[in-house]
């Protein structure tokens, strides 16, 4: 953001800052005079509708016998802490001789030198500020920058005639975008070439890498034929992809145009409202409508808006600037501009706070009596969403019932037309059990309670024919790995999974039971999307300002976003063995069968369960398949990725031991972490689970899966798993050299506080589900046995009782029912349970109390 004025406004974490130079009156005529830089803190005030100042800060500056003048300020991260900072770059000019220096300003409003240089010229084209911090600019067609680093200006081998943008690309760091004369084949006659292919060839568009002094094509990033024409660019998005560079931007043209490129490809374009545009940036509002401010050199400003094509949403002139950023906290970003008011000298006296939809503020209206009526406007709309949130939620429930009565008329359908066939080949139907179907009865059948239960009992044994998809073996060291891969329908219905390996031969001196280990392990796919999403499940967290270039190096290689896709692994149960016994019988065939609990769901909303003891399939193994290395894990590097298949990933995490720390910095971001993993570590990710990455560096370390998880930019999880507790340590005393020293590094004993916490509330409710459904099963045998009792009773005649009390008989008759009316009743209130019921209920309930307390305690020590 470069100012012709004398203040400088820049946007910092929704506040906007005013940098200020207060001159002495005569400094010419005194030799100590000083110059003081004072920076303004004002935040918004949603009551008040103005801003307001939180807070100030000033530096002092000594101006004998010179000019001092501010030159542009912006954010740039500080390469110390990898912290965002205002960064302000500060000219000092004595006779022929000028001075630079940078200044960086802390969250104390304390201003810290940077650097500085010297020049003998002044710098007047394309000067930039990016992460470092450090300095771009453009003298003399050549290009020359300096960082905080090196404190030395270094000059770039190219020739350029102007500098559209500057900033991060995946893969490649800091990226300089410029125009340069277009280098024409020595056999070409510039002569020859016509004036409009002069005009177009005479000039190219090309990228240059400061840190490896390297160039970029300009055709993956916009057509040749526009280099000529293009004035500004902002890089929205970067990637590789199978070692090839795709990058979006928009570009702004000397035509007046602004124009959105994707892949090298223009997808869209619109005519602007002004001429002379001179810059643009994003901004992301609530509705996640993706905008573009656009400068132009008069003093005008308009909004691009991007949905299904490019168009002018807004425009403004007299702007004096625009500024983007979550100025009332609403946890997505408005536009800030500032109009010039020559009546008016207070700083940010004429402004509008506008995201083109709910949001809109704007200055030198009174709200006091319109504030009721926005609220309610607020209000009225907030109550519309949440209408219509619930006609759709309501619209969906309707969808799924349609679609459960379409599947159950297919049964139907399916069961007449198996009935029909039987008719017509002569063959007995047999017809299916109605509960099993999910069909009721339409006759009032009286089963025998006993004879139900029992026919439940064997439906709870049954299994699939084919319930397995797959069935795996790998060997890892020493240790041998079993996989069996179950169908989703059938995996759902069970709990307490495991399996077990028993040898085929008739081994009379041995036991041919295996000691082995179960574990089921569950993975996580991470998937992104180039383009913008148009809807969300739900609205969104409050954020931080939109950051369009992240510095986190493990975000800038495999890039991952909220959404996110369970893979097989969940599906798949894995024992572990050792294998030098089994090597022992040279070849060997193992029975592979699989222990679980099935769930059946009875018709009183119960839940059964069964233990079943099914067989999945066999295995071989021989000497000379290892020898050969048929069931070696295979672990190779592909470019960025590792092509480990899904199989050996759960092989190796199945004999590896999980250990999980929580890391926190207070004053540093977590940065180091990302460079120890992919540097130092020589990590890569696994194309089939991008969470976690393989270590490829040489030793006891290769083969450790490390997997990082930030919280925040100074809080995270790091998950390693390691064969053994050297490797563990080998790896921390590694970590703790690159860590700052204020780091914090503690052990996870019991998993991490928010997986816990959804533990605990799974067992929470199954606890509950549990005591109700006991309750539910023992009022419904209480009621069958009082309508037992009361059918029993209808032995005695019901005759008038005038009638009874005629006669000593009918008087005898009344005391029966009478007595037996006071039994039934005790009996009522006196309800018994049949001991092995009893005994089952309890058994139940105190297993799921127990699960939950369990977790109680892993989250107490956690």
């Amino acid at each position: 953001m470069l100012l012709s004025e004398q203040d400088q406004f820049l946007s910092y974490n929704g506040e906007v800052l005013v940098f200020q130079l207060s001159k002495p009156k005569h400094a010419e005529e005194a030799d100590d005079k000083t110059v003081n830089l004072c920076v303004r803190r004002m935040v918004f005030n949603r009551d008040t509708k103005l801003f307001v100042q939180k807070s100030s800060g000033v530096f002092n500056m000594r101006a004998s016998h010179s000019k001092v003048e501010m030159i542009c300020c912006s954010c740039t991260t500080d390469s110390r802490t990898g912290i965002i900072l205002p960064c302000i770059l500060m000219k000092n000019k004595k006779r022929n001789n000028v001075k630079y220096f940078l200044l960086l300003l802390h969250s104390s409003n304390q201003f810290e030198p940077s650097f500085y240089f010297k020049l003998d010229y002044e710098l007047k084209e394309d000067i930039r500020l990016f992460a470092g911090p450090s300095l771009l600019w453009r003298h003399a067609n050549k290009l020359f920058y300096i960082s905080s680093n090196t404190c030395v200006v270094q000059s770039a081998p190219v020739q350029l005639s102007s500098v559209v943008w500057t900033g991060e690309i995946v893969g490649e760091g800091t990226v300089v975008l410029g125009i340069r004369t277009a280098c024409l084949p020595e056999t070409e006659d510039p002569a020859g070439f016509s004036v409009s292919d002069r005009a177009i060839w005479g000039s190219e568009f090309f990228g240059y890498t400061v840190q490896t002094q390297k160039m970029l094509s300009g055709t993956c990033f916009m057509p040749h034929a526009y280099s000529r024409v293009v004035s500004s660019v902002y890089v929205c998005k970067s990637e590789r992809l199978k070692k090839q560079l795709r990058v979006s931007l928009v570009a702004i043209t000397h035509k007046n145009q602004l124009i959105w490129f994707q892949n090298g490809v223009p997808k869209g374009v619109c005519e602007l409202p002004y001429e002379k545009p001179c810059s643009v940036q994003p901004a992301l509002t609530s509705s996640n409508d993706l905008l573009f401010v656009v400068s132009f050199a008069s003093g005008s400003s308009c909004v691009v808006q991007r949905r299904d094509s490019l168009q002018v949403a807004s425009k403004w002139q007299k702007v004096k600037c625009v500024l983007v950023d979550d100025f009332i906290g609403s946890g997505s970003e408005q536009l800030l501009l500032l109009f010039k008011d020559d009546s008016n000298t207070d700083v940010l006296s004429t402004f509008k706070i506008t995201d083109l939809g709910e949001v809109n503020y704007a200055s030198g209206i009174n709200y006091e009596h319109d504030v009721p009526a926005a609220e309610g406007l607020q209000e009225n709309c907030l109550l519309t969403v949440r209408a219509l949130e619930t006609r759709l939620q309501a619209g969906w429930t309707s969808v799924r019932e349609l679609q459960q009565h379409l599947g159950l008329q297919k049964k139907v359908i399916h069961e007449s037309c198996r009935a029909l066939i039987d008719l017509v080949e002569e063959r007995p139907h047999i017809l299916p059990n109605s509960k099993e179907k999910g069909l009721v009865s339409l006759w009032d059948d009286v089963e025998n309670p006993a004879d139900s239960f029992s026919r439940e009992t064997l439906f709870a044994c049954k299994v699939p024919e084919h319930f397995t998809e797959e069935l795996w073996q790998r060997v890892v060291g020493d240790s041998l790995v079993v996989g069996v891969k179950l169908k989703e329908s059938f995996y759902l219905s069970l709990s307490d999974v495991s399996l077990s390996l028993v040898m085929d031969q008739d081994f009379s001196s041995i036991s041919p039971i295996i000691k082995c280990q179960s574990k089921i392990i569950k993975l996580n796919k991470a998937f992104s999307a180039l383009a913008v999403s148009s809807s969300q499940i739900e609205p969104p967290p409050k954020k931080m300002k939109l950051d369009l270039h992240s510095k986190n190096d493990l975000k800038k290689e495999f890039p991952k976003r909220s959404s996110r896709i369970q893979l097989d692994g969940a599906k798949t149960v894995t024992a572990v063995t050792s294998l030098s016994p089994l090597l022992a019988f040279h070849r060997v065939c193992c029975v592979v069968l699989l222990h679980a609990r099935k769930q059946n769901h009875q018709s009183d909303s119960s839940q059964q369960s069964k233990k079943i003891t099914v067989l999945c399939g066999k295995i071989l193994l021989s000497l000379e398949d290892i020898s050969n290395g048929r069931y070696s894990i295979k672990m190779l590097r592909d470019n960025s990725y590792c092509t480990g298949s899904m199989e050996d990933i759960l092989a190796v995490l199945a004999v590896s031991v999980r250990f999980s720390f929580q890391i926190v910095s207070c004053d540093c971001t977590l940065t180091p972490v990302s460079s120890w993993l992919l540097g130092e570590m020589e990590c890569t990710p696994f194309k089939e689970c991008q969470d976690n990455i393989f270590c490829h560096k040489a030793g006891n370390i290769h083969g450790t899966i490390f997997n990082w998880a930030l919280k925040n930019p100074f809080e995270g999880v790091l998950t390693i798993f390691c064969r053994n507790l050297t490797v563990l340590f080998q790896c921390l005393h590694s970590l703790t050299r690159v860590l700052p020293p204020s780091c914090r590094v503690k052990l996870l004993r019991s998993g991490s506080k928010g997986g816990l916490t959804e533990q605990l509330a799974l067992a929470l409710e199954k606890e509950m589900l549990t005591l109700k459904n006991s309750l539910f099963l023992k009022e419904t045998k209480a009621e069958n046995s009082l309508t037992w009792e009361t059918e029993s009773g209808k032995k005695i005649n019901n005759a008038p009782l005038a009638s009874l009390l005629d006669t000593e008989e009918g008087v005898q008759q009344f005391r029966k029912k009478l007595q037996h009316e006071r039994e039934e009743s005790v009996r009522s209130m006196n309800q018994t349970m049949n001991g092995a019921l009893y005994q089952k209920i309890a058994l139940k309930i105190a297993e799921a109390q127990l699960s939950s307390d369990m977790i109680v305690w892993r989250l107490a020590k956690s």
